[in-house]
């Protein structure tokens, strides 16, 4: 219990200045004059403006409070790697035993992990945010398990005690990073473009001045080069094919180095084409080609390139060949010069009529090996003698035409692998036919070429299950045979018309090699740590899909028929980073975070970032690795507040206020009543005299 005086005024500090200033002009009016009972008026006064103040003791009932001290220990993913866990470790448990012995202490302990996507080590926010929770009285000191790589320290609160870095990691530690710079998002095919790479050494390395790079694309064999160390190096760079393709650069790690996480980097660029290039010839005019000439025209992304022939060579009318046509049809740069400068060719309706030479078909099919694309849409031509299934195109093409031709009404129908390719596969989810288990909803087609011996796929069939549409794959490039030329009466609403446009689009992007048309493609979609994995398969049971990081084991991942073809599956990441997503016949990589991230951009633990706060308070600096544990003791507010083997803590000494009683010295009536008793006494001597 202690006892304060203080004052316990009864009227307002003004009236009693009011007061006291009339009682001291009184008295000095009583001097001017000579009064010899000047004293007793003072006395009178003094005791009046005594009893107006009030003096009272003021008596507090304490209970003492304990000291608390903040412990923060770094969790980050740089405080992971090499011994820096079992540092951490040993120190946050002897440091806790020390604490918690300690009379009159309480032991905070605060734990900073990672901040979310790629903010690095939030420290200084975590201890702001513990401050706050607690009253700053009672903080006797603040001790930060760390390697110093603080990524916030801008927002350093206001230290109400000493702060204190324990440093994990060794004085000697190296290690090596790579940095890729200025990488696009997107990328046109067949351009080059220009990455930045980097790699560079930190720490006590060891003396070297090349280093080994190694890059590699998709699943495209890796290619190693040697690069100078702390140095910017230009690397051009083509992708090889549309959509994404994931360019992961890898420097190999070093003996002796810190980790070897920022050693990858990966880097995903999307690739689109300039212009898609089609060449579209067609045979005759029919009510079919404005179908494929309208489907190529409207997409914005494609240079057409479209023939038709009017009049076969055979047909003498006496019109003279320059009226026939704008420009003559020149076969020879398009099937033999310029070919490889197309993505697609259409063949609409054509038969062999002696305008394409026989070495032309020739190059074609050579096209189409080395990569190339030839799409046939079908008419009774190929039924004929004069079928391009004659020429040299038909060691290619996917079926052989049995000359019958088919003119019954039928139905377009998904065959069962049709469901599952992704050309054709849900065609009947955005149709506004009514569709039910006997009819797809669409309109019916007329016409039919029987086919034999196909070869391919198969996704579309027709008149008795006989096949319609059929894909497959020569060499580098992609075939597919239409048996039919009536899809323009879906385009043109017979029988509620049908998927036409959607079924056509597909079709030709599938024979550009879109990689979102593949039939066996794995793909993986990141939102924060939360990995959604697609993978598309024309098989109807998935062998186990695995997922792994860079340095960890493979861990299973449930994959689920979504709709047909399509699998997906869901996994949580521990962390940021390269994580392998594989069923053993496909793989992708996905990468969370950025390529270089930020905990990693710097590993070497350093003291010098914390310095300001340490200096502030006059606390210290101990890397744990030379100097050990150090103990803690007491010291007093502005006095140095570490020393070799040990830290301080300000003891605070707070308290709370269980009780508080006041009551006056002197009763403000004994007062007045003296007052009274000096006034009377004062006019009894002036009277006498």
């Amino acid at each position: 219990m202690t006892g304060t005086l203080i004052f316990n005024p009864l009227l307002e500090w003004m009236l009693i200045y009011a007061v006291a200033g009339v009682a001291v002009l009184a008295v000095g009016l009583a001097l001017w004059r000579g009064l010899r009972g000047w004293w007793l008026r003072g006395l009178a006064g003094a005791m009046l403006v005594l009893a107006l103040v009030n003096p009272s003791l003021q008596q507090e009932e304490r209970a003492p409070l304990s000291d608390i001290v903040m412990l923060v220990v770094d969790r980050s993913a740089s405080q992971r790697i090499a011994d820096r866990p079992a540092q951490t470790e040993a120190a946050l448990r002897q440091l806790t035993q020390e604490i918690e012995a300690r009379p009159n202490t309480q032991l905070r302990i605060v734990e900073v992990g990672d901040g979310e996507g790629d903010e690095g080590t939030r420290l200084m926010a975590a201890l702001q945010e513990a401050i706050a929770e607690e009253p700053r009285a009672r903080i006797a000191g603040i001790l930060a398990i760390t390697d110093g790589r603080v990524h916030d320290f801008e927002q350093a609160p206001d230290l109400p005690a000493p702060f204190h870095t324990l440093l994990t990691g060794e004085e000697d530690d190296w290690d090596r990073r790579l940095v890729v710079q200025n990488a696009p998002a997107f990328a046109i095919l067949g351009e080059s473009v220009d990455l930045t790479v980097r790699i560079e050494d930190q720490g006590e390395a060891p003396e070297g001045t090349l280093a080994d790079l190694t890059i590699a694309v998709d699943e495209n064999p890796p290619m190693t080069f040697q690069v100078p160390l702390g140095q910017d190096v230009q690397l051009p760079v083509t992708l090889p094919h549309g959509g994404r393709n994931v360019l992961q650069f890898t420097t190999p790690a070093m003996e002796g180095e810190l980790t070897d996480r920022n050693n990858v980097a990966v880097v995903s660029i999307n690739g689109v084409r300039d212009r898609l290039r089609v060449l579209l010839v067609s045979g005759e005019p029919h009510p079919g080609e404005r179908t494929w000439r309208n489907l190529l025209k409207s997409d914005s992304s494609v240079d057409l390139v479209h023939f038709t022939i009017l009049r076969p060579p055979e047909k003498e009318d006496g019109v003279r060949v320059d009226e026939l046509s704008l420009i003559a049809f020149p076969t020879r740069e398009l099937f033999l010069d310029k070919i490889d400068e197309f993505d697609l060719i259409i063949f609409d309706r054509y038969k062999r009529r002696g305008i394409l030479l026989p070495q032309y078909f020739e190059n074609i099919r050579s096209y189409v090996e080395r990569g190339g694309a030839v799409l046939v849409a079908a008419g009774p031509d190929f039924a004929s003698a004069d079928s391009l299934y004659r020429s040299a195109l038909g060691s290619i093409l996917p079926a052989r035409p049995t000359a019958r031709v088919l003119e019954d009404g039928f139905l377009p129908r998904l065959t069962d692998e049709g469901e599952r390719h992704p050309v054709t596969e849900g065609l009947t989810d955005g149709f506004e036919g009514e569709a039910d288990e006997e009819s797809p909803g669409w309109g019916r087609w007329f016409r039919l070429i029987e086919l034999a011996d196909t070869t391919g796929t198969t996704v579309l069939q027709g008149v008795g299950e006989r096949p319609l549409l059929v894909l497959n794959r020569v060499g580098e490039g992609r075939v597919a045979l239409l048996a039919s030329d009536h899809a323009w009466l879906w385009s043109r609403g017979y029988e509620g018309g049908g998927p036409q446009l959607e079924l056509l689009r597909r079709l030709a992007h599938w024979m550009m090699k879109e990689p979102e048309l593949e039939e066996e493609a794995f793909s993986a979609e990141a939102n924060g740590l939360e990995v959604t994995v697609r993978r598309r398969t024309m098989e109807t049971e998935l062998d186990e899909t695995t997922w792994q990081s860079a340095d960890g084991e493979p861990v299973a991942l449930g994959m689920e028929e979504v709709r047909p073809g399509l699998f997906e599956g869901q996994f949580t990441a521990p962390e940021i980073g390269l994580y392998q997503i594989t069923d053993g016949a496909e793989r992708t990589v996905v990468a969370l975070g950025p390529s270089a991230p930020r905990e990693f951009e710097e590993t070497i633990s350093t003291g010098e970032i914390l310095e300001p706060l340490t200096d502030e308070m006059r606390g210290g600096t101990v890397r744990l690795a030379e100097a050990g544990i150090p103990s803690v003791r007491d010291v007093r507010a502005g006095r140095t507040a570490s020393g070799r083997g040990w830290v301080g803590i300000t003891p605070r000494e707070a308290y709370r206020t269980a009780d508080l009683t006041i009551f006056s010295l002197v009763p403000p009536w004994l007062l007045l009543i003296l007052s009274g008793l000096f006034l009377i006494g004062a006019w009894i001597r002036e009277g006498r005299s």
